[in-house]
């Protein structure tokens, strides 16, 4: 359980999160993502671990297993991860990177004027830290799930949220003079609770309806296999209904007290501005200037950030490669070992390719919504964009009307769990979740 909260807690949690709240008036965004987390996450989750439990197959072959005519969702299923695995360990590499600067007490390099697009496009560095990223992951998948993943996530969970916890409770404590305006943590927190629904109209609740959704779909690793792999290493014994809720509730709030952790201390030392960052240049850029702005303290609490970022980075990364790995293993009757090792090489490949088109390789594609990318980009919109929301709109239907909402049910429930709310499932993974699922969809590709 502790292995697929650590998936659903990313560098999405720590990114993304923050700066949609940020945008789609705090506390609004905060009601919002947390219904959607209680109905259309719970329902997605749900089928999925159940699906794994009940098949005791990797997500290439889970699929198969419950309807021969729908084994091409687990076909995407394990493509996601696949394309993802590269170039998150290439973003695993940049934080890496951070926390040796950190830990070194270089308080003041990272906000020099161009450092971090300097790291990035430099020809050898990134690719170093990406193969040191990609090898401490390999080397937690090779050593199995109880050695390896079980006892990686029994011993760093607890230390990723102790940090998390900290970092937010400290950022409460902040405030900053600037020109004779004070600007307190405490002021910060009210503008991240506090619902803004100044100008609000129906298009505009859309928008924060959409980005929630789209942000509680990214953030608990469904339509990417993850949780096919980790719901067929659960015992029959397990309360499933249980543990999809305390993976919500750790995610969710991780991603709650990331929020704290970032917008706060942005706010203090940046004002509003400031709270317009996102993505990359809010972990890279903004915060090393809020840091910065603490003097010697900066150091400290910069070191803790970086590794708690670096955490969460990793845990997300052994699971995306557990979800390939345990694929091959079943289609090609692979070792680990050998799954593992083969894994790793086609990403530190794929890795290099990202790191190289930020140099050698540089070019610019348009995107939707008028933005262009690289590598990097181009693998993201299609990885997250499309085939994500593709793979979660099978679920809901194969679950929904092929093989029906009893076939989950019944798995969950087994051992005589509850299962409240049973119509409200019913009703999302057959009708709401895939329709909401296909505006995302539409949304992502037109650009909207």
């Amino acid at each position: 359980m502790l292995s697929a909260a650590g998936s659903a807690v990313g560098l999405g949690n720590l990114w993304r999160f923050p700066y949609l709240a940020a945008q789609n008036g705090g506390g609004l965004f905060l009601i919002v993502y947390l219904v959607l987390a209680m109905t259309f996450g719970f329902t997605l989750l749900v089928s999925e671990v159940s699906i794994g439990r009940k098949t005791r197959k990797s997500p290439i072959d889970a699929y198969g297993a419950i309807h021969p005519k729908w084994k091409w969702i687990g076909i995407f299923a394990v493509v996601v991860p696949f394309i993802i695995l590269p170039y998150y360990c290439a973003i695993g590499g940049w934080v890496l990177k951070y926390c040796v600067v950190y830990f070194s007490g270089q308080l003041s390099a990272p906000v020099a004027d161009g450092y971090f697009t300097g790291f990035i496009t430099s020809d050898t560095e990134p690719i170093l830290f990406l193969g040191i990223f990609i090898f401490l992951t390999s080397f937690i998948i090779y050593r199995g799930i109880n050695k390896g993943i079980e006892k990686f996530s029994k011993t760093l969970m607890p230390i990723l949220l102790i940090i998390v916890i900290g970092i937010a409770v400290f950022s409460l404590t902040l405030s900053f003079d600037d020109n004779g305006t004070v600007r307190t943590g405490l002021q910060g927190l009210m503008i991240y609770l506090i619902p803004d629904v100044s100008g609000l109209t129906p298009a505009s609740f859309m928008n924060v309806l959409l980005d929630a959704m789209g942000q509680l779909f990214y953030s608990i690793s469904v339509a990417m296999g993850i949780m096919i792999s980790y719901g067929s290493y659960f015992g029959d014994k397990d309360d499933l209904i249980s543990c999809v809720t305390k993976i919500e509730v750790f995610d969710t709030a991780v991603a709650f007290l990331a929020g704290i952790m970032t917008i706060l201390p942005i706010y203090v030392f940046m004002g509003r501005e400031g709270m317009n960052a996102s993505g990359p240049s809010l972990l890279f850029i903004s915060m090393p200037k809020v840091f910065v702005s603490m003097g010697s303290l900066g150091v400290i609490l910069g070191a803790l950030f970086f590794i708690m970022v670096f955490l969460a980075a990793l845990t997300s990364s052994i699971s995306m490669m557990e979800a390939v790995v345990s694929s091959l293993m079943d289609r090609f009757h692979l070792s680990r070992e050998k799954a593992t090792v083969v894994e790793g090489i086609v990403a530190f490949i794929v890795g290099v390719l990202v790191c190289l088109g930020y140099n050698v390789l540089y070019f610019e594609c348009p995107l939707p919504g008028g933005a262009t990318g690289q590598i990097l980009d181009l693998l993201d919109f299609l990885s997250n964009n499309i085939l994500m929301p593709i793979t979660a709109i099978g679920t809901c239907l194969l679950i929904g009307w092929a093989a029906k909402p009893q076939t989950i049910i019944d798995e969950a429930t087994k051992n005589g769990e509850a299962f409240r709310n049973k119509g409200l499932y019913i009703a999302m993974v057959k009708v709401i979740a895939p329709v909401l699922l296909t505006i995302l969809l539409i949304q992502s590709i037109m650009g909207l």
